[in-house]
């Protein structure tokens, strides 16, 4: 596989890219991501018109900072002024790519006329995309579904509409929005977008092994791929599967030594970011998805335990002592050395 994908103007040093996820691809996770290596993390998706009124929770939400080689704001809304507005202030903020959301399947989302039910009006979704595109300079992307149900798969339609009003790329997750996320993404369904326009297209859905990631590229004929929950507990994805698509190995996995260094180094960042005890809150469910993913101990009910223990602890330090003993040795526990906290806070002003 080729490496780097441009997108507008922008080079992009990779072809795995991180998907936004609300509650998780926040500024911890994404530094932390790209510290490892992952050359594009989306920040977490981002109400246009709450960010437009400065709400703390969605300015946070899009905060940027230090240690990242590429900003992509994600943007969620129905009106186009407003979703205009937000790219605005995403721009001011430092978004090197503007993306817009026409994929979340979410209820809260969909009743409100934004994410995926864009695709069943789109002349209200081209409406957005022509002023978005027009209010900023920086290239302005979109993430879909294949359509809202299998009897409106509208995908390469509306690829079509985004590239002739300027979007830069597309990225399209290979199911529809009544699907969710059951059944299996219909990798070969986003081939007929690729063959529509000539703007970069990106593959997404069910991609966390090389060789899912070697298919979905095959199947789809796309120019990238995106990963979702895969990365749950595993910020290191997209580094290492970039890696095993360029020389061919398999997928390779932290050690021991290195996965808890990892963890550490994300909840110290996770507790600087939010402060305490709201760091630690927002932390806990990386911690269970670190232990799941995590092949110790080797029988799952201990780590469904160990799991469920870790999770109740008050401090960070607590957290620190208990994983380094469950995964190396008690008397290593209070001799385990880790990085210097990463610089994490600066939010948009």
């Amino acid at each position: 596989m080729n490496t780097g994908l441009q997108i507008g103007d922008v080079r992009i040093d990779g072809r795995v890219l991180m998907a936004p996820m609300t509650g998780i691809t926040d500024l911890p996770f994404r530094v932390l991501a790209s510290q490892l290596g992952a050359s594009y993390v989306a920040t977490e998706m981002v109400a246009a018109a709450e960010l437009a009124r400065a709400r703390p929770d969605v300015v946070r939400r899009a905060a940027v900072g230090g240690g990242l080689p590429l900003t992509v704001i994600q943007l969620v809304g129905g009106d186009a002024e407003a979703m205009a507005e937000g790219a605005r202030m995403a721009q001011k903020a430092g978004a090197d790519i503007i993306d817009l959301n026409f994929g979340c399947p979410a209820k809260e989302v969909t009743g409100a006329a934004c994410g995926s039910a864009l695709m069943r009006t789109p002349d209200q979704a081209a409406r957005i995309m022509e002023a978005v595109v027009q209010a900023v300079s920086r290239p302005v992307t979109v993430k879909m579904r294949l359509g809202w149900d299998d009897n409106s798969l509208n995908a390469a339609d509306l690829a079509r509409r985004a590239e002739g009003l300027g979007v830069a790329a597309v990225t399209v997750h290979g199911r529809t929005r009544k699907q969710f996320y059951t059944g299996i993404a219909d990798w070969h369904a986003v081939a007929e977008v690729k063959q529509a326009v000539g703007i970069p297209v990106i593959v997404n859905g069910d991609i966390i092994t090389a060789e899912q990631a070697r298919e979905a590229l095959a199947r789809s004929g796309a120019d990238a791929l995106m990963l979702g929950r895969g990365v749950y507990g595993r910020p290191w994805l997209a580094a290492h599967l970039e890696r095993a698509l360029i020389d061919g190995t398999q997928l390779r996995e932290p050690d021991r030594d290195e996965r808890l260094a990892i963890v550490i180094r994300h909840l110290r960042a996770s507790a600087d970011f939010y402060g305490l005890p709201l760091g630690l809150k927002m932390f806990r469910k990386h911690l269970g998805w670190y232990i799941e993913q995590a092949p110790w101990p080797a029988d799952p009910t201990e780590r469904r335990a160990a799991k469920a223990r870790l999770c109740r602890l008050e401090t960070p330090e607590e957290v620190e002592e208990a994983l380094t003993a469950l995964w190396l040795d008690v008397k290593h526990s209070r001799n385990f050395a880790v990085e210097n906290r990463p610089q994490v806070v600066e939010a948009i002003a």
